[in-house]
């Protein structure tokens, strides 16, 4: 078990008394929270809140445990913030992580992006999954990523927000290719290709909870590591996946807006929040400015001002 990140759930918990703001505080959902606070007092041998209905309240060990999970916690950030600290004065490299979903052109993209505006800085870019960003971001291997939302904040700064709505890919030889637009509801019959739901649980629920409330129930979810899986089973006839359009990824193979809107890829770059790299603001405005060419800066709710990256030390968001 991860003590640090089960430590700040609780201390979330505990500072709000509501399961259902605390897990809004931390950007993640309500279940997830409840089952990891019950980890956390199956191994410490403790229940650490009374729950009722109406109310939850700290019990005389968590009262006890809250001050000293915050000092361990305030040590444990040290600890790593100073790690960080050391090696990125010793180097002047930028460790960033884009999603497996980007397309090659973007990568490519950010990287010259980047370079014109902090020639001085090298960008090693790292192809990962949301869930590992946040795994490396906590343990200081990445200084700055591009994660799909929703996503636990845990101890990080979010800066911009990107939002791209999501349409289809069908069979051009299938009768959904000669719609303009489709309702999720038309999608019946047709199995789903999506991530692995290991990449990003929150946002893999959220899809699969958007489809149902619009009528479409998936015969069967394939979870696809690859594009071209998920293409070829798009292929068959049999299946259908969500695309932002970014491009026609197969002749054979069409993208059409799904009616409404009802979805859409939600993305955030994010960093420590503490003694962060100090070009983090730079990548953060070159991902945006590519990602959505129009104003793009969404602030989450509880994260700190949009403004507050834009000042970020030696000028990063200069040269806009």
């Amino acid at each position: 078990m991860d003590l640090v990140r089960h430590l700040r759930y609780f201390i979330a918990v505990a500072e709000e008394l509501h399961f259902g703001r605390a897990a809004g505080r931390l950007h993640m959902s309500q279940p997830p929270l409840s089952q990891r606070i019950q980890r956390l007092e199956r191994e410490l041998g403790v229940r650490l809140f009374d729950r009722s209905p109406r109310e939850v309240t700290l019990t005389e060990a968590g009262r006890v445990l809250l001050p000293q999970a915050r000092e361990l916690l305030s040590r444990a950030e040290t600890v790593l913030n100073l790690a960080a600290e050391v090696g990125t004065a010793a180097t002047g490299v930028l460790r960033a992580g884009l999603p497996p979903e980007l397309e090659g052109d973007t990568v490519a993209a950010v990287l010259a992006g980047f370079r014109q505006r902090r020639p001085r800085i090298s960008l090693e870019l790292r192809e990962s999954t949301t869930a590992a960003q946040q795994e490396a971001l906590a343990e200081r291997r990445l200084d700055v990523g591009v994660l799909q939302l929703p996503f636990d904040l845990g101890n990080l700064t979010v800066g911009p927000v990107v939002h791209r709505p999501l349409g289809v890919l069908v069979a051009a030889a299938g009768p959904l290719a000669a719609q303009a637009e489709v309702l999720l509801a038309d999608l019946g019959g047709h199995d789903l290709v999506t991530f692995p739901r290991a990449a990003a649980p929150a946002r893999f629920d959220d899809i699969l909870d958007t489809c149902a409330r619009h009528g479409y129930h998936p015969p069967t979810v394939h979870q696809a590591d690859g594009r071209s899986f998920a293409i070829g089973l798009v292929l068959s006839g049999t299946a259908v996946t969500f695309d932002p359009g970014a491009g026609p990824p197969h002749p054979d193979v069409v993208w059409r807006p799904l009616a409404g809107q009802p979805l859409a890829e939600r993305m955030a770059v994010a960093w420590p929040r503490e003694r962060h790299h100090p070009e983090v603001g730079a990548f953060a405005l070159t991902v945006a400015r590519l990602l959505e060419p129009a104003p793009a800066l969404r602030p989450l709710p509880h994260s700190r001002p949009s403004s507050e990256f834009l000042a970020a030390p030696h000028g990063a968001a200069d040269g806009v």
